[in-house]
């Protein structure tokens, strides 16, 4: 049986909920936070990161909204662990991938290039990328929230690199990606309303 969850995702019209959303991310990029500003409702947490390793579950504006564990690196897990707790996220989603709408892949706008600069030197797949492109080949709708915008000293240069590094073509690169800081609230109204497009368009598809 899966680790984190069991049954969770159940059919689309459970509770009358009209969509699934799910936050995902590395550890300490500020998902809770980012749900706590979209959304109005706190994210209960462990105080280190990887000692929580279920997925949270609530409600908004009719829409089931999941904040899914932080995976990468964590401080004082072995590294057996901290691949078990990505794993498992992974099988998460592909077993669910029909019923989610939408998926927001948080990351460091900060951290991000200098992380994924330094995995490619050493030859790997940055997880980021990894994680991107996973959710792409599932056909989910995928907003990547490049969070901590006032610690990005040149924020449209960040945004190509990561468009880059991610493989979404210049004209995508507006659709995907969009700036902003949970901590301070800038561009959650602009990232609200990108939800409500996807989730829009997708009703419409559905018919």
């Amino acid at each position: 049986m899966r680790g984190i969850a069991q049954g969770l995702i159940k059919a689309q019209n459970d509770k009358g909920l009209m969509a699934t959303i799910i936050f995902v991310g590395r550890s300490n990029v500020g998902k809770s936070t980012l749900i706590y500003k979209l959304t109005g409702k706190r994210v209960r947490r462990g105080k280190r990161p990887g000692v929580t390793r279920k997925i949270i579950e609530l409600e908004w504006r009719g829409h089931r909204v999941i904040d899914m564990p932080g995976f990468g690196f964590m401080a004082g897990l072995p590294k057996e662990v901290q691949e078990r707790i990505k794993d498992e996220i992974v099988h998460f989603i592909e077993d669910n991938a029909d019923k989610i709408d939408l998926a927001i892949l948080v990351v460091d706008g900060k951290a991000a290039p200098e992380i994924i600069e330094r995995w490619e030197k050493r030859g790997e797949i940055p997880i980021d990328v990894e994680f991107y492109q996973f959710l792409t080949e599932l056909n989910i709708p995928t907003i990547v929230a490049v969070n901590k915008l006032d610690k990005i000293k040149n924020v449209q240069r960040t945004i190509h690199f990561l468009a880059e590094k991610f493989g979404v073509p210049y004209e995508k690169i507006e659709e995907v990606f969009i700036p902003l800081s949970a901590k301070f609230g800038d561009n959650i109204d602009v990232l609200r309303k990108r939800i409500d497009d996807i989730l829009r368009a997708s009703q419409e598809r559905r018919g």
